[in-house]
């Protein structure tokens, strides 16, 4: 299935977890799916993440596949092989996080962890048809997870259900606090341009789920799509470029890491500008509903045999890259469109908030059961 990369037995008989080979575990190589870090050295200590997994007592079971190193949208790896998306085969896993969903898609574990620079935990939790988040930035720690600097990255779970997502916060994330009351709450509704079904199957969840609504535009999200690109290009190329000297890398990622290359200073100050007023535009749109919804991504997932072009596949992001950039703490919740295929929506909340997100999701699952 392509999903595991290397099986481990470490820990304790508690929750069965699987983490991305971008996370350290020590004792053993950390190789990005990437045939360049073939041969790298095994790792000298556990990520902190891994460490807290260990601690409460956690089976560790093994290291997921990727889209090479962590640069792609589709989850297609020509080395390892791609992840079947067992609920939806034929069709994409999603990247970069492709086995971590996979893997909790086909019941291979409890939960597992991802990493999310520009959509990587929440674009394939919407293909596989689970549950990611990415937590606020900063607030999980990186210590041990490629690469090693950084300003839109983040570890974060995939689980199957809202109760085992939220169990997994608890297990990685020292200063988790109880989940808040949600009376009252308001979802700010962001007016996006998707597929048909995709927009249609939404509506209808969130008219279902009957929390008050109002529309929150966010003009800035596209300009703050191309910034969270420049940003994700520079950092990248600043922690990977070195590998395309190797002729291992995978054409598809070399070819996106030589145009990161190219990345200007300017483009990068200009990113840096845009950063700094769509969060403040996000930020100010949390204080009239302190919920923004949207879909997780325009379109159901592709096929496989029609996503070889990985740079073509980029705009999958146009909904999630923004929250890379300023932060924010993002979740993808899945369900299914008229098409059965899966449709994620994507909850947002302001920074530091992870608990509310949660709590709203929780509710708003447990509305619809009614």
């Amino acid at each position: 299935m392509a999903i595991v990369v290397e099986k481990l037995k470490l820990g304790g008989q508690g929750l069965r977890v699987m983490v991305k080979d971008t996370i350290d575990v020590a004792g053993h190589p950390t190789r990005a799916s990437s045939r360049a870090l073939e041969h790298a050295p095994d790792a000298e200590r556990h990520a902190d993440v891994v460490q807290a997994l260990l601690d409460a007592g956690c089976q560790l079971l093994g290291k997921t596949s990727l889209h090479e190193l962590a640069f792609g949208t589709t989850g297609l790896n020509a080395w390892t092989g791609t992840a079947d998306n067992p609920r939806y085969p034929g069709r994409i896993p999603g990247g970069s996080s492709s086995g971590s969903a996979a893997a909790v898609a086909a019941g291979l574990c409890d939960f597992s962890l991802g990493t999310d620079t520009g959509g990587s935990v929440r674009i394939p939790a919407a293909c596989c048809g689970v549950f990611g988040l990415k937590p606020t930035f900063g607030r999980i720690s990186r210590a041990g997870v490629m690469p090693a600097q950084t300003s839109l990255d983040c570890v974060g779970p995939f689980a199957a259900n809202i109760e085992m997502l939220i169990n997994a916060m608890k297990v990685i994330d020292p200063t988790f606090k109880a989940l808040p009351d949600v009376t009252g709450i308001r979802i700010g509704v962001v007016p996006v341009q998707a597929h048909a079904e995709v927009r249609a199957t939404l509506d209808a969840v969130l008219e279902a789920a009957d929390f008050a609504q109002c529309e929150m535009p966010l003009p800035g999200m596209q300009a703050a799509y191309g910034a969270g690109l420049a940003v994700i290009n520079r950092e990248t190329w600043n922690a990977c470029g070195h590998l395309v000297e190797t002729g291992l890398v995978g054409a598809d990622v070399a070819g996106r890491l030589l145009a990161a290359r190219d990345t200007r200073d300017d483009a990068l100050a200009d990113a840096e500008r845009c950063r700094a007023a769509f969060t403040a535009e996000v930020d100010a749109a949390l204080a009239q509903c302190p919920i923004l919804a949207m879909p997780t991504m325009p379109d159901y997932p592709a096929r496989v045999a029609d996503a070889a072009d990985t740079r073509a596949a980029i705009g999958m992001t146009a909904f999630v890259r923004p929250f890379n950039l300023t932060g924010h703490p993002a979740l993808s919740i899945p369900f299914e469109g008229a098409s059965k295929l899966p449709v994620g929506l994507q909850l947002v909340a302001a920074k530091g908030a992870d608990e509310l997100l949660l709590a709203v999701a929780r509710e708003l699952l447990q509305r619809l059961e009614q």
